[in-house]
């Protein structure tokens, strides 16, 4: 769970996969992942999928430059490509400006 800081950009990923090359995607989910963390400006990421195969994935950005750059990366695009041609039967994109966050965890020796 990340808590980004207030002015922090969430870029909100949501999608349909398509069921094919389960393997592949895995893969370059991972990829991207490991790829996002190395950018200036990251802060964290966030990631479920249901089994409908409907996803969201929030990236957390110190910044729309950051945010930018990451959408702009080569192998990022070449990843998008690739999710359009076989991954995805639709996705959306939502970037916002963080106003607050705040999180809450159960104690461990509760009930």
């Amino acid at each position: 769970m990340t808590i980004p800081p207030p002015g922090a950009i969430a870029v909100i990923f949501l999608s349909g996969r398509t069921g094919a090359d389960d393997e592949g995607y895995a893969r370059a989910a991972a990829a991207m992942e490991i790829a996002a963390a190395a950018r200036d400006g990251y802060l964290g990421l966030d990631s479920a999928r249901g089994g409908d195969g409907v996803g969201i994935t929030l990236s957390w950005w110190r910044d729309e430059a950051a945010a930018l750059a990451w959408r702009d990366d080569p192998e990022h695009a070449r990843i998008r490509e690739k999710g359009r041609a076989v991954w995805y039967d639709w996705y959306r994109v939502i970037v916002t400006t963080v106003d607050r966050a705040y999180a809450w965890t159960r104690p461990e020796d509760a009930s």
